[in-house]
């Protein structure tokens, strides 16, 4: 009996070791990689596919820990992610295509929007209908903005700068007034406030830039794995969002941005599901996070055209298709 139970109390041990033993999973588990991805503007529904990949887990799946930062007046996206204080910035992709000839080493590696949803908001009533019916007027916008050469030089018109405050009360008080806005934010604000208004599509006059997922070309070069994982996770969280219910990412959003209202993320999400602003249209070969090389060609021959910049840069050399999922993956 003595043995036996010695026997018993042995075996016992033993067993309680090697249960004290981490999994094989535990022991090959790798640490999640920290990236920082710059926003470029504060939280709101026109970043919902990577709030919601942050809210469902998308990222920490894909094997990364993401932090987004919000964005806001005078964030200098390019610089942070150039100097290497964030992985990855939000930035249109004309923008990208300036910063790149100014000899900044940034590269396009996905498109969050295939399409730009800027435009010019008007009043109902007013007589601009067109972006050719701007000349001699004013224009409240910011004066670094690409578009505004752009249409001044293709239309041949010439319009004054009001400075933008990133505020609609200006717009309310002056019937005559034209406010650059995002098809997704600044008519909500205007029909809150009982304005009657129409937007204009700066789209319309054919400078149409993506806004784009961009990274330095050191981080592409060096670590294709994790902006491969950052791309595919990112553009799980898109398909997720507009698909699928988006209350993780609206809760998630809310909670970073008390400024944020229920019905206007309802009516920012409307608008980019109508508009087709990050799906694009799938007769013309878009979808979500897809870039096309010709159309970011297409961009830098028309911006050499109109002296936007000095002289071209090679389109390969700012952006990439090679971190996007092949297509039915």
């Amino acid at each position: 009996m003595k043995l036996g139970g010695s026997l018993l109390f042995l075996l016992g041990i033993a067993l309680v070791a090697g249960c004290s033993r981490p999994a094989p999973e535990a022991q090959t588990a790798k640490p999640l990689r920290k990236v920082v991805f710059q926003s470029d503007w504060f939280p709101q529904a026109e970043h919902g596919g990577y709030y919601q990949a942050l809210a469902k887990g998308f990222y920490r799946e894909a094997g990364l820990e993401v932090e987004i930062l919000p964005g806001g007046p005078g964030t200098t996206i390019k610089l942070s992610v150039a100097k290497g204080a964030a992985d990855f910035g939000m930035y249109r992709s004309d923008d990208v295509i300036v910063a790149a000839a100014r000899g900044l080493p940034l590269i396009m590696v996905a498109a969050d929007f295939q399409h730009d949803g800027e435009a010019l908001l008007v009043h109902e009533d007013s007589p601009v209908r067109t972006l050719a019916d701007l000349d001699g007027r004013s224009v409240i916008a910011p004066p670094s903005m690409t578009w505004i050469p752009y249409v001044q030089k293709k239309f041949r018109i010439r319009f004054d700068l009001r400075p933008l405050n990133y505020g609609i009360a200006v717009f309310l008080a002056d019937r005559t007034a034209i406010q650059q806005c995002m098809l997704t934010s600044e008519p909500f604000f205007a029909r809150e406030h009982g304005a009657r208004v129409r937007t204009i599509r700066i789209a319309g006059s054919g400078y149409d830039p993506y806004h784009t997922i961009m990274c330095r070309r050191e981080l592409a070069r060096s670590e294709p794995a994790v902006v491969r994982a950052f791309v595919a996770a990112s553009i799980r969280g898109w398909h997720d969002f507009l698909e699928g219910d988006p209350k993780p990412a609206f809760d998630l959003i809310r909670q970073r941005n008390s400024q944020m209202s229920a019905g206007q993320l309802e009516f920012s999400r409307r608008a980019l599901i109508s508009e087709r602003l990050v799906t694009g249209s799938p007769a013309g070969g878009e979808d979500i996070g897809q870039i096309s090389v010709a159309r970011i060609q297409e961009q830098i021959d028309a911006l050499v055209e109109f002296k936007i910049i000095e002289k071209p840069v090679n389109a390969a050399d700012v952006v990439t298709r090679a971190f996007l999922p092949k297509p039915g993956s």
